[in-house]
């Protein structure tokens, strides 16, 4: 009888292993320690995707990425004392390829247009399904650019209003750090704690006050207050 086996069909042949596909590696930054353990539990079951890092401070984000060489940033906007609009222009900034996409409680086209022209990829809100987030994930890594349907509408008219449409938004004329001030003050900073947090010095800060009041329309330093104060508790 002839033993000889044959590679064809046999079982027992040894044959090569696949390669696994390369899955993107996602680093997670957000304060909230609940929500980051249920992004990763979210994201580590996904065959294509990792996580590669976990943090709730924006310097410690930026010295991960250094590290972990993450394919996307999965941010939130509202890191404590730190701004995520800043940690978004710093990361385009050193680098440039590194794809970025915004997880906020803000349901509002003011934050969204905002992280966008900083140049976030995407925005994706907190309130959304996990299915959502994934979406989003894939979408902007192949490219593509990812914003809540609820919000694309309004934030399409925010970067395409040319001055005088921008003249008639409340924001839409504040720069980034004006509104940074103006979202501090609303939160119940005074002048000497928004300087300290973002290292700025109080005549600075109470130019920014003054310009964003004049800017905004209001007769009074009083009058602008009470509506950032009404404008953030909205938020909330």
């Amino acid at each position: 009888m002839n033993t000889t086996k044959t590679l064809l069909g046999d079982p027992s042949a040894s044959s090569p292993t696949p390669t696994a596909p390369k899955r993107a590696k996602v680093l997670i930054v957000d304060d909230h320690p609940t929500m980051r353990e249920g992004l990763i539990r979210v994201i580590e079951r996904e065959s294509d995707l990792q996580i590669c890092g976990e943090t709730g401070s924006a310097r410690e984000a930026l010295e991960i990425v250094q590290k972990c060489k993450p394919d996307i940033v999965l941010l939130d906007l509202s890191l404590g004392k730190e701004n995520g609009i800043e940690v978004i222009k710093d990361l385009r900034i050193r680098h440039p390829l590194l794809v970025v996409l915004v997880h906020s409680m803000h349901e509002d086209s003011v934050y969204a247009g905002r992280a966008l022209r900083a140049g976030a990829r995407g925005y994706v809100t907190k309130s959304e399904p996990p299915g959502n987030i994934l979406k989003a994930i894939r979408e902007v890594l192949e490219g593509e650019i990812y914003l809540n349907p609820a919000l694309t509408k309004e934030v399409l008219h925010t970067l395409v209003a040319d001055d005088h449409q921008k003249g008639a938004s409340p924001f839409g004329v504040l720069s980034d750090r004006e509104f940074e001030v103006f979202e501090m003050m609303g939160k119940g900073f005074v002048t000497k704690e928004i300087a300290a947090t973002l290292h700025l010095s109080q005549k600075t800060v109470q130019a920014h006050r003054d310009h964003i009041r004049e800017k905004m329309g209001f007769k009074d330093a009083a009058s602008l207050l009470r509506f950032a104060i009404r404008w953030t508790e909205a938020q909330s």
